[in-house]
C-alpha cells in the first residue's frame, strides 16, 4: 500500500514555490517598469515633431513587426492559426490601442509628472478589476499594500512641476484604467500561448485600432505624418519607444502577471518615476532624493502586499 506524501513536506514545498514564483513575478516586474522608464524621454522627443496618432501607429507597427516573426517560431504556426483573434482584437483594440492613444494624448496635453502621478493609481484600479473578476480575495496587509503603494507613488512624482490636470488627466485615468484591464484579460485569456504570443496578438489588435485612428483623423484633417524629416535620432528614439519601452516591457509585465496577479505586478509602475530619474542621471541629470524616496515606501508597498500562505489572496490572483 503506497504511502501518502508528509502533509508538512508537501506543505513546505508549496510555500517555497510560491516563494519562488513571487521572486520571480516581482524580478520580472522590475525589469518591465525599467524598460517602461525608458519610453517617457523617447516619447517626449518624438512628440516634439510627430502628431499623437502618428507616434501609436508607429510604434506599435514596428513592434508587431519585430515580435510576430519570433512568435511565429516559438509558437510554431498550428497555435498562431488556431488563437482567439476575436477576442484579442477586441482586447489589443481597447486596452491597448486606445489605452496608449489617450496616454500619448494625456502626455502631449499635460505633461510626463501629471501623467505620472495619475499611473500611481494604477494599483488601486487594477485591484478593483481583480475583486470585480473574482480573482482575488481583498486583505488587510494587501489593502495597506494598495495605500502604501499610492502614497509613494505620489511621493515620487511630487519632486516635478505641479500637476496639470483637466481633459489630459481624463484621458490619462482611462488610459490607465483600460491598460490594466488588458493586462489581466490577456495573462489570462491566451493560456495557451506563450508570453510573446500574448503580446503579439494583443498588440496586433493595437495596431488595427492605431489604422482606424490614423484613417479618422486624416479625414478630419488632422496630421498623420511627423512634421519634420526623419533623422537618426528619431528613428532611434522609436525604436527604443517600441521595442523597448513597449515589446520588451509588455512581455515581462504579462509574464509577472501571471505569477502575481495584475493589481500586485502593477504596484511596481509606482516606481517608474524612479528609474526615469535614473536614466536622465546618466545622461547628465541629478539625482533626486524624493524619487528615491517614493520609490523606497513603493518597495514596501510590494513586501507589505505578499501573501504569506499559499492559497491565499495571491494564489487565487494568479491568471495564467
Amino acid at each position: 500500500m503506497a504511502m501518502s506524501p508528509d502533509p508538512a513536506r508537501r506543505a513546505s514545498r508549496s510555500l517555497s514555490a510560491g516563494r519562488q514564483s513571487a521572486l520571480s513575478g516581482n524580478g520580472l516586474a522590475v525589469a518591465s517598469m525599467i524598460t517602461w522608464a525608458a519610453g517617457f524621454p523617447a516619447a517626449e522627443i518624438l512628440l516634439l515633431s510627430w502628431p499623437p496618432v502618428a507616434v501609436l501607429t508607429a510604434r506599435l507597427a514596428l513592434a508587431v513587426a519585430v515580435m510576430a516573426p519570433i512568435w511565429f517560431i516559438l509558437d510554431g504556426p498550428g497555435r498562431v492559426l488556431k488563437a482567439r483573434w476575436g477576442r484579442a482584437m477586441v482586447i489589443g483594440g481597447l486596452g491597448f490601442g486606445i489605452s496608449m492613444f489617450l496616454m500619448i494624448l494625456a502626455q502631449k496635453l499635460t505633461d510626463p509628472v501629471t501623467v505620472a502621478i495619475i499611473a500611481s493609481c494604477a494599483p488601486l484600479m487594477a485591484t478593483l478589476l481583480e475583486l470585480a473578476a473574482g480573482t482575488r480575495r481583498l486583505t488587510w496587509s494587501f489593502a495597506l499594500g494598495v495605500g502604501v503603494s499610492i502614497v509613494g507613488g505620489l511621493i515620487a512624482t511630487s519632486a516635478g512641476a505641479p500637476a496639470q490636470l483637466g481633459l489630459g488627466a481624463v484621458f490619462a485615468i482611462t488610459s490607465i484604467a483600460l491598460f490594466c484591464w488588458a493586462s489581466m484579460a490577456t495573462a489570462r485569456d491566451f493560456p495557451e500561448l506563450s508570453p510573446i504570443g500574448r503580446t503579439t496578438i494583443t498588440f496586433t489588435g493595437g495596431l488595427l485600432m492605431a489604422g482606424v485612428l490614423s484613417f479618422g483623423a486624416a479625414q478630419m484633417g488632422m496630421g498623420v505624418l511627423p512634421r519634420a524629416t526623419i533623422d537618426g535620432q528619431q528613428i532611434g528614439m522609436l525604436a527604443i519607444y517600441a521595442l523597448v519601452a513597449m515589446g520588451l516591457s509588455q512581455v515581462l509585465f504579462i509574464t509577472s502577471v501571471g505569477k502575481l496577479g495584475v493589481a500586485l505586478a502593477s504596484f511596481h509602475i509606482n516606481i517608474a518615476p524612479f528609474y526615469v530619474m535614473l536614466i536622465m542621471l546618466m545622461l547628465g541629470d541629478e539625482w533626486n532624493w524624493t524619487r528615491a524616496l517614493g520609490a523606497g515606501v513603493v518597495a514596501l508597498a510590494v513586501v507589505l502586499a505578499q501573501d504569506r500562505a499559499p492559497g491565499s489572496a495571491q494564489g487565487s490572483a494568479k491568471l495564467g
